[in-house]
């Protein structure tokens, strides 16, 4: 596996090293030893997909809030995204930046996601489906979002958004819900 640092302190993309033969490939996805020895959290307790309909959908901004912050590592399985975090921890020294990354079934990489980072992605192609590990369980009480276009981040993202939830189109600005 190759990790590659983000300019996000902690965040990394990976891209799985592949083996070939007349079969086709194989590639490994997880390494505990490898993603502790980097100080990365290696905890893995859910698994989460997400099937996407239509190209356009914008799925985010999500984290959780502490006792339950979430550590997350995610692929794109079929069609492609364009996945987006946003460093929300105070002392960081990228603090309220992001970093927006293509995840596709061709490129094969990952996105680490590490705790006090909020998370989404768009997608890019019809029938796009995500997949990821997470190292916390979804606790309702701990779930918290910021808006997908709050200006206090400014990301840029390269579609027009054809379909949201109405419960991430309505998370308040950030600057709102700082504490």
């Amino acid at each position: 596996m190759n990790f590659s640092e983000t300019n996000l302190s902690g965040a990394f993309l990976i891209e799985p090293a592949q083996f070939y033969d007349e079969r086709g490939s194989f590639g490994v996805l997880w390494s505990e030893e490898e993603f502790r020895t980097r100080g990365m959290n290696a905890h893995v307790v859910q698994y989460n997909c997400s099937y996407n309909k239509r190209k356009g959908t914008l799925r985010g901004m999500h984290f959780q809030i502490k006792p339950h912050e979430e550590a997350k590592l995610v692929r794109c399985t079929a069609g492609a995204i364009y996945d987006v975090i946003v460093d929300l921890r105070r002392d960081s020294p990228t603090f309220c930046k992001w970093l927006g990354v293509e995840l596709s079934a061709n490129n094969r990489q990952l996105l680490y996601v590490p705790e006090g980072f909020a998370h989404g992605y768009q997608t890019l192609a019809d029938g796009s489906e995500v997949s990821y590990l997470i190292s916390e369980s979804y606790h309702p009480e701990s779930a918290r979002g910021v808006r997908w276009d709050d200006p206090a981040f400014g990301i840029e993202w390269p579609e027009q958004v054809t379909v949201i939830a109405e419960r991430d189109a309505s998370y308040p600005d950030f600057v709102s819900t700082a504490s």
